[in-house]
């Protein structure tokens, strides 16, 4: 049990309010932002950043989101995924991660462990959480095969872009009330390989799996008669919220995918500019001066380029995956409501064995009264996770692009000043 707070699902307060379709993030309307540099005199790097401390782009700065109420900190679990290896066998080549574990929790048998992991025994974890837990939101995994916009599956950017995503998918297990809990996350953070690969023979058998499979498509076929309206409601956000994200993840991707096209353009003018000035006596500074303006906003580029590539684009997709695990966890628990349902429905109908149909049905209530409480408890602790994700992810790349744009605005400035002051020096010395 964990030595923090723990949140009763079943609590009054964690039901879903009545209307939720209203609260999905509104995406589609934009406002517009003028931010304008009054300093001309960024000449060099420290300068700018100096610059950059009074800035008016601190209007994003002073922009201050309504003050949640602050948690008090009962984390007692720590968990890093680091340090990718490569391993090749005769028959196959896998990447494996290094789990680094912290902790006071006093059923641990030591407060620090340290274990090697492939992706396979982390999607062995989810899908442990998720057959014991149904109707819980277990976080998602980064894809099994490449990732799109990856070229090789296991070239650098791949391996550090997944190992992120792991380390995140056990973070947030790490913080969740019950799932961090479990006997099976805790076999994955401190048994050895060995150790967990004879755990793993543990689980049902295939037969067993199979007959799971079976009841849950004959539910899905029969579906739900009178599905509660909150749920009704969850499933209209979910639709919602899924369209919204992915369309914002090909946006993001495009942005990305644009910016490097014209970096790369960019790039081309710097030498051009500085060939050219070889050829002109009385341009020489200021085509040398245009060149190295490109090449400092080239660099400006690229910073932005990689907060978007490693600070947005990752949050987004981790939502666009979640949406499926939303999916899922809604199907499940109609599974478990059409099974109740059917039960319903034979005993009104059967004559004999009356009084076992009835205990059954007793034991698939409560199952179904606990699948609807925990849902409604997660889903209102995941919804509070997703949306201070989002205003985090959305408010840095907003305060990033304000700092981009400030910083190329301030180059060029910087450029005009020194022409000016070049050609007032150049007057006087014709009047002379």
């Amino acid at each position: 049990m964990m030595s923090g707070t723990v949140v009763d699902s079943s609590s009054p307060t964690a039901a879903v309010p009545d209307d939720i379709s209203g609260s999905v993030l509104e995406l589609d309307e934009d406002e517009d932002l003028e931010v304008f540099s009054k300093d001309t005199n960024f000449m060099d790097g420290s300068s700018l950043n100096a610059s950059m401390q009074t800035s008016p782009g601190s209007m994003v700065n002073q922009y201050k989101f309504e003050e949640e109420e602050e948690q008090p900190d009962t984390k007692d679990i720590f968990v890093t995924v680091d340090n990718p290896e490569s391993h090749v066998t005769a028959i196959e080549t896998f990447i494996t991660y290094r789990v680094l574990t912290k902790t006071t929790r006093s059923e641990f048998d030591s407060s620090e462990y340290e274990v090697r992991r492939r992706y396979q025994d982390f999607f062995w974890l989810k899908s442990k959480l998720e057959e014991a837990h149904p109707t819980l939101i277990v976080p998602p995994l980064p894809e099994k095969f490449v990732m799109k916009g990856m070229v090789e599956r296991f070239n650098n950017d791949f391996i550090e872009t997944r190992k992120k995503a792991l380390h995140k998918f056990l973070n947030r297990i790490a913080d969740h009330p019950i799932l961090s809990c479990s006997e099976d996350f805790k076999v994955f953070l401190t048994a050895q390989a060995w150790e967990l690969a004879s755990h793993k023979k543990q689980g049902p058998g295939f037969l067993s799996r199979m007959g799971d499979t079976v009841r849950a498509v004959a539910a899905t076929v029969r579906g739900v008669r009178n599905r509660p309206e909150e749920f009704n409601a969850i499933q209209d956000y979910v639709e919602a919220f899924s369209q919204k994200m992915t369309s914002m993840d090909k946006i993001t991707q495009r942005i990305i995918k644009e910016q490097k096209e014209y970096l790369e353009e960019v790039k081309e003018c710097g030498p051009i500019y500085t060939l050219w000035s070889g050829s002109e006596e009385e341009l020489v500074e200021p085509l040398k001066m245009m060149a190295s303006c490109l090449d400092r906003c080239c660099r400006e580029s690229e910073e932005q380029i990689q907060h978007l590539s490693s600070s947005l684009l990752p949050v987004l997709h981790e939502y666009v995956l979640c949406t499926e695990t939303l999916k899922a966890v809604l199907r499940r628990r109609d599974n478990i409501q059409a099974e109740f349902e059917a039960k319903n429905e034979a005993l009104a109908t059967k004559k004999t064995d009356s009084e076992a149909l009835k205990e059954e049905i007793d034991k698939l209530e409560d199952k179904l009264e606990w699948a609807n409480n925990t849902l409604k408890g997660d889903w209102s602790r995941w919804q509070k996770s997703m949306r201070a994700d989002l205003r985090a992810a959305f408010t840095s790349t907003a305060e990033k692009n304000v700092e981009y744009y400030e910083k190329c605005l301030a180059v060029w400035e910087s450029f005009l000043l020194s022409q000016r002051t070049e050609a007032s020096e150049g007057g006087d010395r014709d009047e002379s």
